[in-house]
């Protein structure tokens, strides 16, 4: 493959790929072409555009050229963790990953509880050059689950949905309040579905597994029971609710019905629920140890059939960066959380491997629908738009290992796994950004 851009610091100039597959299900787009670059922005796209003068050109061999991704889920560890994470370092993951666009979780410390810290989150983000940062507002101060913040400053400073964060939003009063408030500016609340008082202190899904390892438990029924009680507020109030990272076949259901009933009801999952089930916890291995944990492979079949059927809106990586010292704990102890920038695209694919998706709908749940969900104007290659790109090769394999992947989170729970799809290169507004 010719490499005619350069990183990130390279001059801004005119590019043609040639030889792509070109993929935009925001325009039902998928055939083989080629696409201009221009001044940062989409010229033209269409097979046969010529080769116009003091242009360069990028033959992609083949390869897939699809809108940059849109990550709707990740913690970043900046403020107040960047020993775990910080924005540069997450930067770096996110474009070895495809992804341009990434929604920030809150509940960091201090929480994005005030304006003034929406602002710096997207400054921060631009400062990176590869990466647009849209903030989500907490929907509590410091995210304590007890006081609301004030939501219509944080959606006039630009945060794009409000949300706890990796804490559930646990008083039905404080959750129909903050539905209210947030229907009234147009925006969703983003509910981490776990009932907390049955999910306090554990550590694996309640089973013969984590009876036998002797672990804490949770039962899957704490999701469900938070996503019974949400949509019922949310037709209660008219707001939109959206749940994350959903695990169990028994809240897909619920979803499902909401969702037929009209309810403004949307959610989406990570890529361990519908790749991995609960035995990767074996051995105490605390790299999987996530939140909400691994489920069965029954919940896990489901997942990737709500996937398949539309039920979830989209894919997000929900990044949740840890220093080894989280990691080195008895499992029980240990922190919860997975890092996943890197892998987000290629564990995805594992799903059109598998034929369980088509390529195209599994590129839609990473950069059409969740840009949707947010409100934004990326996840397209429409002319005219900011030239946000990813090429990858979707059959081409690499071997997840943690220790040397971009970025400082190393706590991935797909450690040792190897992979069909890999990110050639990334481009953001034009200038390249990550090359493999």
């Amino acid at each position: 493959m010719e490499r005619d851009e350069g990183r990130a610091d390279a001059p801004l100039g005119d590019t043609l790929f040639t030889g792509v597959r070109l993929l935009d299900p925001a325009n039902g787009l998928d055939q083989p072409g080629e696409l201009l670059i221009r001044n940062g922005k989409i010229i033209d796209l269409g097979p046969g555009l010529g080769r116009p003068d003091g242009v360069a050109t990028l033959d992609g061999e083949g390869a897939v050229l699809c809108p940059g991704l849109v990550d709707m889920r990740a913690a970043l560890g900046e403020p107040g963790f960047e020993y775990r994470e910080t924005i540069a370092s997450a930067a770096e993951a996110a474009a070895a990953g495809g992804i341009t666009t990434l929604a920030a979780l809150p509940d960091t410390v201090p929480a994005i509880d005030d304006p003034a810290l929406v602002h710096l989150l997207v400054a921060r983000g631009q400062e990176t050059g590869s990466l647009d940062i849209l903030p989500y507002g907490a929907v509590t101060r410091g995210c304590r689950g007890e006081e609301m913040a004030e939501l219509g400053l944080l959606r006039e400073a630009g945060a794009v949905a409000f949300t706890d964060g990796a804490r559930a939003i646990g008083p039905a009063r404080l959750m129909a309040l903050a539905l209210s408030y947030a229907r009234g500016f147009g925006c969703r609340i983003v509910q981490h579905p776990e009932e907390p008082s049955l999910a306090a202190g554990g550590a694996a899904t309640r089973g013969e597994l984590a009876t036998r390892l002797g672990l804490p438990a949770i039962p899957a029924e704490a999701e469900a029971i938070m996503v019974a009680r949400d949509i019922g507020l949310a037709k209660l109030t008219g707001g939109a609710v959206h749940f994350a990272h959903v695990s169990t076949a028994e809240a897909l259901e619920l979803i499902r019905r909401a969702k037929n009933d009209g309810l403004s009801v949307t959610c989406d999952t990570a890529p361990p629920y519908f790749d991995l089930n609960e035995s990767a916890i074996g051995n105490f291995r605390t790299y999987a140890k996530l939140s909400p944990p691994l489920r069965t492979e029954a919940d896990r079949v489901a997942v990737a059939a709500a996937l398949a059927d539309g039920t979830i809106d989209a894919v997000a990586s929900d990044h949740q960066p840890r220093d080894a010292d989280d990691k080195r704990l008895p499992f029980a102890q240990a922190a919860a959380g997975g890092s996943g920038l890197v892998t987000l695209l290629a564990v995805t694919l594992a799903q059109v491997h598998g034929g369980g998706l088509d390529l195209a709908a599994a590129i839609a749940l990473l950069t059409l629908r969740p840009a949707r969900l947010l409100g934004s104007a990326a996840g397209t290659l429409a002319r005219g738009a900011a030239a946000d790109l990813c090429l990858f090769h979707p059959e081409r394999t690499w071997q997840v290992e943690a220790g040397v992947l971009p970025g400082k989170a190393q706590n991935t729970p797909f450690d040792g796994r190897g992979l069909e799809g890999r990110v050639l290169g990334t481009w953001k507004a034009g200038r390249r950004v990550f090359g493999a």
